[in-house]
């Protein structure tokens, strides 16, 4: 396969998890940094002005828009990087550096909102909550890390209390569509969910934004209990023998509130589908690098035009005064025509007085009698329906054995179709 194919595949949404159009903008956005970047770098190792013009000397075998795929497939699907290089026939170190110079571009993007801002901090998405008047959806994940090595200080802190092996924790911000406003927090997997926020600055955020109001889960019933009025937690849970009216009301109440919340599970469900956050093989040192790269990935698919979580009043509707379409069912009734037993008959008819079975063992239409069996009717929007142990099937679904007994009463046909 030419290296042209392997960067024509590679460049799919299969292998980023992006469309061309925003692989396009997002090559269009990072080009100026990366240029800048790399000039710097040369300018150090020189340590003197450049000589001669830009673009001079040996072609690099990657180009811009490799390195950007190759980071991409990379995050995306967890390919490693000595497999990126046998794709793209160079070393291992190559795509290693590659990775290394493209995802601090992508970490320091930060987070897209519809209003067409970019939020870095959870400052800012509390001034962007108060500012558009967005009920935040907090909520903490966990992604399992490689364990520390034997005799190293602070070795326990990673072991999770609810997963009971070696993670990593970091908070999720999202509004009411699911769309990532802040992702950050990124502590130890054995530190509480509460603890990373308020670690964060989240009480003095609550205080400084009185009108800012924030849906949590189970795991902040305590920075509920100090801001009640702003901070909506899941109803605690009632003792045994609670009458049934009131463990109805709680229920109900639970209900409501993980409905208004569920937004933020959605969000961090479409941060799990890059394979690298599922589980991190990495250094830890370079994981929250990595989670900030795709979470402004994800923000800027759920803040786009074409974003698949669009608030519904956006969404396509049919207009107003035009009849919803039919289910398949009850077009193919139209077509078929009411069944024999509600059609109107004639008294004049000797047969009408038959009950509908044999009315239509008995009964063919002209265009079968003219054509033979094994091909369709001339108008196969009324065929003769043959009725087969109570069900209505079509000529064209019998065999020819089946079909000449319950044409002709019964008996074998003397001599084979004519096919």
């Amino acid at each position: 396969m030419s290296i042209k194919a392997i960067r024509a595949a590679f460049a799919h949404c299969a292998f980023t998890g992006l469309s061309r159009n925003h692989l396009g903008l997002l090559l269009t956005e990072l080009q100026p940094a990366w240029t800048t970047a790399r000039e710097n770098r040369l300018h150090a190792r020189r340590t003197r002005a450049r000589i001669r013009k830009a673009g001079a000397g040996r072609r690099p075998r990657l180009t811009f828009t490799d390195r950007v795929v190759i980071t991409l497939v990379h995050l995306r699907l967890a390919i490693p990087h000595a497999a990126l290089a046998v794709a793209y026939q160079v070393d291992r170190a190559t795509v290693t550096r590659a990775v290394t110079q493209i995802r601090p571009l992508l970490a320091r993007r930060e987070f897209a909102t519809p209003a067409g801002v970019r939020l870095h901090t959870l400052a800012d998405a509390f001034a962007y909550a108060a500012t558009e008047g967005v009920t935040l959806r907090l909520d903490a994940t966990e992604i399992r890390v490689r364990r520390p090595r034997q005799g190293r200080p602070g070795r326990k802190a990673f072991v999770s209390g609810k997963l009971k092996q070696n993670t990593i924790k970091t908070t999720v911000a999202a509004d009411h569509h699911g769309a990532t406003l802040w992702c950050g927090a990124t502590r130890p997997g054995r530190m509480h969910d509460v603890t990373a926020a308020r670690i964060e600055g989240i009480d003095a955020l609550l205080d400084a934004y009185p009108q800012v109001e924030l849906l949590v889960d189970a795991g902040y019933q305590g920075l509920a209990r100090d801001h009640h009025e702003q901070v909506s937690a899941p109803p605690l849970k009632l003792r045994p023998g609670t009458p049934p009216e009131r463990q109805a009301a709680w229920e109900h109440d639970r209900k409501h509130q993980s409905s208004q919340r569920i937004t933020v599970e959605h969000t961090i469900a479409e941060l799990k589908w890059w394979r690298v956050l599922q589980r991190f093989t990495g250094r830890r040192e370079l994981l929250p690098e990595t989670i900030n790269a795709i979470a402004g990935l994800v923000s800027d698919k759920s803040a786009g035009p074409g974003s698949p979580r669009r608030p519904r009043d956006l969404r396509r509707r049919r207009p107003i005064g035009r009849p919803p379409r039919p289910a398949r069912h009850d077009r193919a009734d139209r077509q078929r025509g009411p069944p024999s037993d509600q059609r109107p008959t004639d008294p004049a008819d000797p047969q009408h007085h038959l009950p509908s079975a044999l009315v239509k063992l008995t009964t063919t239409t002209p265009s079968t009698s003219q054509t033979s069996p094994l091909r369709p009717p001339t108008h196969p929007r009324t065929p003769t329906m043959i009725t087969n142990g109570g069900c209505r099937t079509s000529p064209q679904s019998l065999c020819r054995g089946a079909r000449f007994r319950a044409e002709n009463g019964g008996g074998c046909p003397s001599t084979p179709f004519a096919p």
